[in-house]
């Protein structure tokens, strides 16, 4: 049977195009009925038609369609692709400004200075909600996908409060895994791996390559090759000075977005100044602006390509699949294609030793018709595991716990917990500033004082 798609948040041109790649590569999806849904039309629309255009362009077996009607998209659905923001970037950069301007910096700050922001993560719970209910109301049977951050609080919140929701986190910052193979030259299909912990703080604690543990073969590139390697090292790298650091400080190696500026480039002692960062190769100012300018850019290009019938959409977007886990997620349930993916779902079977059971942890599973099934690891080394109940459990409990009774004092508990904050009027100028900004009243009147 023709499997249902339904993207929310499908207006993002280059997520959406790369499902599209990936669904039009797939066999086993041939036939499916992808539905696009997004509220901004414009984008929805360059988006819908640089699919289609690439479909045709490789004579796929696929259905498109697209609404702005989120019931309509739902209706039916055997899948769910959360991708959707709430928020435009530039709320984020005043609220870094606001922030920035009291103390706080990148480095460590998961709340405040970093896209999981508390004033982005309010509209973003938020609707995760509203998408959730319309799912238990309209497809009560469908897989919800969660691809928007922030997926650490978003599947926690989510899990506990709609324990029957079919509900799965994807995050392709586990890819950093093969970026390091890369490094030391290894054939990623002969590599394997664990790497515990909870969304964007995870970290790799075992490292095979065909058969043989290959952290002694990182330790020796280090010991042969390591300084020429780092003068060369882009800053603010994932395989760069700070992450080298950080394994030879845990002996385990920070994968993805746990120590990336992206992830919200853990841990604060390595930015705690200018001098500091330079030291480290860290520059997590012009990181960001590459991004937004980079992201900006992207979304011109892909308008400019929608409508452009002179070029080619599948050359522009080159041969392959992407690196997302989605479509093989897709395929692995719906045509019983039993295979491993890492995944973002409740601890409720210790899958992460250490980390309370009902909470979010990142780890590979067994994915097939049965659904998914985690797969216990040995969980992190000691000392990991108490800065991640310390940085990422106790400030998302916090912040759930703000955002579900609406309390303003829980939110300033979670402000108090930044690493950043340094007294109650630091923390109370930020929280009221942020409130106060005009397209906050919603949030404003939320938590209440």
């Amino acid at each position: 049977m023709p499997v249902k798609i339904s993207i929310i948040g499908a207006g993002s041109a280059v997520f959406s195009l790369n499902m599209i790649r990936d669904i039009c590569q797939t066999p086993g999806l041939s036939g499916s009925d992808v539905c696009f849904m997004d509220i901004d039309e414009s984008r929805l629309n360059a988006a819908f038609r640089l699919c289609q255009r690439f479909a045709a362009e490789k004579n796929a077996n696929v259905t498109l369609r697209k609404t702005m009607d989120r019931a309509d998209a739902l209706r039916g659905a055997d899948f769910v692709i959360n991708t959707a923001l709430a928020s435009p970037w530039r709320r984020w950069q005043e609220g870094w400004k606001i922030a920035g301007d009291l103390g706080y910096r990148f480095g460590g700050s998961m709340h405040i200075v970093h896209d999981e922001a508390f004033w982005i993560n309010y509209y973003q719970l938020t609707l995760m909600e509203s998408i959730t209910q319309d799912i238990l109301e309209y497809c009560p049977n469908a897989w919800l996908l969660m691809v928007a951050n922030p997926v650490l609080a978003g599947v926690t919140y989510l899990k506990r409060k709609y324990p029957a929701l079919k509900l799965v986190g994807m995050c392709h910052g586990f890819n950093g895994v093969y970026g390091l193979a890369d490094m030391l030259g290894f054939d990623p299909k002969d590599v394997t791996f664990e790497l515990p912990g909870v969304n964007h703080f995870i970290w790799l604690t075992k490292f095979r390559y065909r058969g043989e543990d290959a952290f002694p073969m990182l330790d020796r590139f280090i010991a042969e090759k390591g300084e020429e390697y780092f003068k060369n090292c882009p800053f603010s790298s994932c395989e760069g000075q700070k992450p080298f650091d950080l394994y030879r400080r845990f002996g385990a190696f920070p994968v993805g977005d746990t120590a990336n500026v992206g992830g919200g480039a853990w841990g604060y002692f390595y930015h705690t100044d200018a001098e500091t960062e330079k030291f480290w190769n860290e520059d997590p100012y012009t990181w960001f602006d590459g991004y937004f300018e980079h992201g900006a850019k992207t979304i011109e290009r892909i308008r400019d390509a929608a409508y452009d019938e002179n070029v080619s959409v599948s050359e522009m977007m080159g041969g392959g699949v992407s690196h997302e886990s989605m479509i093989p997620f897709i395929e692995a349930v719906a045509r019983d294609k039993e295979r491993v993916i890492i995944v973002n779902i409740q601890n409720d079977a210790e899958y992460v030793p250490g980390v309370p059971r009902d909470f979010e942890v990142e780890i590979p599973a067994l994915v097939s018709g049965k659904g998914v099934q985690g797969i216990r690891t040995d969980g992190l080394p000691k000392s990991l595991l108490a800065y991640l109940l310390r940085d990422r459990v106790a400030p998302v409990e916090m912040e759930l716990m703000a955002y579900e009774q609406g309390s303003y004092e829980y939110l300033l508990d979670l402000v108090m917990m930044d690493p950043w904050t340094r007294s109650d009027k630091q923390a109370r100028a930020l929280l009221d500033a942020i409130l106060d900004l005009p397209y906050h009243p919603e949030m404003k009147a939320h938590y209440k004082r």
